[in-house]
């Protein structure tokens, strides 16, 4: 699904704020299949689980919490530069540069953010990677988030003070739907990131969008062409 950004619907907007993971690159790439990987492979260590039950429970917390990282340390009492670590342990190397989206992001007027629930080492990787890291005026993290994931409110609150966004001149680019509510009753634009294949089998039922998900304003599978369309 790709919704055509209407340009007057944007052009109010002075900071753009980007999720990383499934948003600056596309789901097709799966670079976070190895971060997912890693995660059962701790819960299962740490825990002496099988795999299958290892990912459950992952899976579980991931819903519950916000992220698996927060529901192990609120039940398990883990160190959370460890996990983020281990997680983060992957190949960056599936990621190509990306020339067009690098320019089309330069180009938008105002501030440009990456707002993560990972840290800032795995987004500077993953950005760099894709050549477009020298782009954004900050990143803030699940560390900067004291480990309150998104869709918290806090953390939302957190990331506008710390930059002194004004929400009815942002707007905010996310994978997960339910990871717009919040920007949406502050007053944000919000456009959702879809895979390009419809057939694309989601993990867990509540990623994916709904018809009842009326805080989405757009939805696209093609970030720099929707962008392209703003300019």
């Amino acid at each position: 699904m790709s919704d055509l950004p209407n340009k007057a619907d944007f052009s109010h907007v002075r900071d753009w704020v980007f999720d990383l993971d499934n948003t600056l690159y596309p789901h097709h790439v799966d670079l976070f299949a190895q971060i997912d990987k890693n995660m059962t492979a701790y819960v299962s260590a740490l825990l002496d689980l099988s795999r299958d039950d290892a990912r459950a429970l992952q899976k579980r917390y991931y819903l519950d919490h916000g992220t698996t990282l927060k529901g192990l340390m609120i039940h398990h009492d883990i160190d959370p530069s460890d996990f983020l670590e281990k997680a983060h342990a992957i190949n960056y190397g599936v990621l190509a540069p990306d020339l067009p989206l690098g320019e089309a992001i330069q180009a938008l007027p105002g501030r440009k953010f990456i707002f993560t629930n990972g840290s800032v080492k795995h987004a500077e990787m993953a950005a760099k990677a894709l050549g477009i890291f020298h782009h954004f005026d900050d990143v803030f993290d699940i560390v900067a988030a004291e480990y309150v994931p998104k869709p918290a409110g806090a953390t939302y609150d957190k990331f506008m003070a710390l930059h002194r966004v004004d929400t009815t001149h942002a707007v905010m680019f996310e994978d997960l739907p339910r990871n717009l509510v919040v920007p949406k009753t502050l007053g944000m634009k919000t456009v959702l990131l879809t895979p390009r294949d419809a057939s694309h089998e989601f993990t867990d039922a509540w990623e994916k969008r709904t018809a009842e998900d009326h805080h989405i304003d757009y939805a696209t599978s093609d970030l720099t062409g929707f962008l392209n369309a703003l300019l």
